[in-house]
C-alpha cells in the first residue's frame, strides 16, 4: 500500500480519484468511510450482502443508543449478536494543535462535544492520535471551568476536568481539554473537545467525532461568531470513491433558492434537528399513515429528525408498514423476499418512480437511487428503509438518514430555526 502526505491509502485506486484537493475557506470535503479512498475501509472487501448487514447492525446500535438520549437514561443496550466496528458514515478531515496533527473525525449531526483519542489511550484502535505534548497551545480545563458544567458525568480526579460518556455500544472516559482546531483553512483558537483516554466496545469512530449538533459544545456553538450557527452538507453517494462531498460552514455560499422547514425544539434533546413531517406518498399514492405516528412530543422524544450518522431511514412501525404495503401494492404479485431488516426485497426489475417525504413547507421527492439499495450484480433490489427497532421509547422515533438525504444539499440555520434540501449531485 501507498500513503499520501494525508495519510490516506491509495492502492488499486488512480492517484486523481484519491487525492484531497485543497480545502479553502469554509469548505471541508466530506468522505464515505467505506469508500476505496478511505483508511477505515474493510480490509478485506465485504460482501454486498455482509456489508449491508453491517449497515443495518449499526443503525440498530446507534438508534438504541438514540433512544437513551431521548429517555435520560445513561445505560444503552449493547446490540447482541457478533461485535462489528462501527466505522463512521461520513469523515471530514481536521487539523489540531501546534503544529497541527490531522484527524479523520465522523460527521455527527445528532452530537455536540468533539472528543479525539490521545495517545496512550486504552482501547483505542486507530494508530492516529493525538499527542497533547507535541502542542504548544494545549491547555487542560479545569474543574471548575463553566465548559466542565456542560459535559455528561463531569468527574474530577485531579484539577483536571474529566468526563464520561456512551456513544452506540461503547463507554468512553476522557479529560476535558483546548487547543486550536482548523478545518479548512479557518482557524479556531481555544477549542474544548475531549481528550480520550479509555474506551470499552466497538461504536468509537477511530480519530474521534465532529460534534455538529446545537448543543452549548457544539461546534455551531463555540465558532458562532464564525459561522453564525449556519452549515450545509452533500453527502456522496455509497458507491462513490471520490472526494466531492462538502461541507460548507458559516451564511456565505449557502444556497439561495432552498426549499425549507421549520426546525423544532426539543429541550429534552436539544442537539437534535427536529423537522414536522406530515406524510409519505409512494409514486402518487399517499402512504396510509396515522398522523400519531409523525406526532412532535417534546415529552417522550417522539418526532421526526434529520441524522448524518445513520445510514438507513427508520420510521414508526406504523409508519414504516403503511408505506412498505403501498411499495408492495405497486409491484404486484412479485415475490418479495428479505435481507436482514429488509423486508421488502425483489429479484425482478423495480417499477416504483419516486417516493416523497411531505413536511411542513417542504416536499422532498426521492429518486430510487434515494430509496432503494442494489446489490453489486443488479440481481437483488431492497426498500432501503426499516421499522424503528421496537425497544421502548426509541421506537416514536423517525430518523431521515444518510442513504436518503445522500446527492442532495441539507441546510441548517439555526438563527432563521429552518432546514433545507435541494437536489445536487455531490459524487
Amino acid at each position: 500500500s501507498i500513503i499520501n502526505g494525508n495519510g490516506l491509502y491509495i492502492n488499486e485506486t488512480p492517484k486523481s480519484s484519491c487525492d484531497i484537493e485543497a480545502e479553502q475557506g469554509s469548505n471541508l470535503q466530506i468522505i464515505n468511510a467505506n469508500s476505496r479512498c478511505s483508511p477505515f475501509r474493510p480490509k478485506t472487501p465485504l460482501s454486498w450482502e455482509d456489508s449491508v448487514l453491517q449497515m443495518q447492525s449499526n443503525d440498530k446500535a446507534r438508534l438504541l443508543y438514540f433512544s437513551s438520549l431521548v429517555a435520560g437514561r445513561s445505560i444503552v443496550p449493547i446490540a447482541s449478536g457478533r461485535a462489528v466496528t462501527q466505522n463512521p458514515t461520513y469523515i471530514v478531515r481536521a487539523r489540531i494543535g501546534t503544529p497541527a496533527q490531522t484527524l479523520l473525525m465522523a460527521l455527527d449531526t445528532s452530537n455536540d462535544a468533539a472528543w479525539i483519542p490521545c495517545t496512550g489511550c486504552v482501547g483505542c484502535t486507530s494508530s492516529t492520535t493525538y499527542d497533547p505534548l507535541k502542542s504548544s497551545t494545549y491547555k487542560p480545563l479545569p474543574c471548575g471551568s463553566p465548559q466542565c458544567n456542560q459535559v455528561p458525568n463531569p468527574s474530577c480526579g485531579g484539577t483536571t476536568c474529566g468526563f464520561n460518556f456512551t456513544y452506540g455500544s461503547s463507554f468512553i472516559a476522557a479529560a476535558l481539554v483546548q487547543d486550536n482546531i482548523t478545518l479548512a483553512t479557518d482557524s479556531v483558537s481555544g477549542y474544548t473537545l475531549g481528550c480520550i483516554k479509555k474506551a470499552t466496545g466497538s461504536s468509537l469512530p477511530a480519530q474521534g467525532l465532529l460534534g455538529l449538533g446545537r448543543g452549548p459544545l457544539s461546534l455551531l456553538s463555540q465558532t458562532y461568531s464564525l459561522y453564525k450557527s449556519t452549515f450545509s452538507y452533500c453527502l456522496p453517494g455509497y458507491k462513490s470513491i471520490n472526494f466531492s462531498g462538502s461541507l460548507r460552514l458559516g451564511p456565505n455560499s449557502q444556497p439561495i433558492k432552498i426549499k425549507t422547514t421549520p426546525l423544532l425544539k426539543n429541550p429534552r434533546r436539544s442537539s437534535f434537528y427536529y423537522v414536522n413531517l406530515l406524510a409519505i406518498k409512494v409514486g402518487k399514492g399517499l402512504a396510509k399513515i396515522p398522523p400519531t405516528a409523525f406526532a412532535f412530543d417534546p415529552n417522550t422524544g417522539a418526532g421526526t429528525v434529520f441524522d448524518s450518522g445513520t445510514v438507513f431511514t427508520s420510521l414508526v412501525k406504523p409508519a414504516y408498514t403503511a408505506v412498505r404495503d403501498e411499495f408492495r401494492r405497486r409491484m404486484g404479485k412479485a415475490t418479495v423476499s428479505s435481507l436482514g431488516g429488509f423486508d421488502t426485497c425483489y429479484t425482478v426489475p423495480i417499477t416504483v418512480p419516486t417516493i416523497t417525504f411531505m413536511f411542513t413547507g417542504m416536499n422532498v421527492t426521492l429518486p430510487q437511487d434515494n430509496f432503494i439499495i442494489r446489490s453489486s450484480a443488479g440481481t437483488t433490489s431492497c426498500l432501503a428503509m426499516a421499522a424503528a427497532p421496537d425497544a421502548g421509547v426509541n421506537s416514536v422515533l423517525n430518523v431521515i438518514a444518510s442513504f436518503q438525504q445522500q446527492n442532495h444539499r441539507i441546510l441548517i440555520d439555526v438563527p432563521n430555526s429552518r432546514l433545507g434540501v435541494a437536489r445536487e449531485t455531490c459524487s
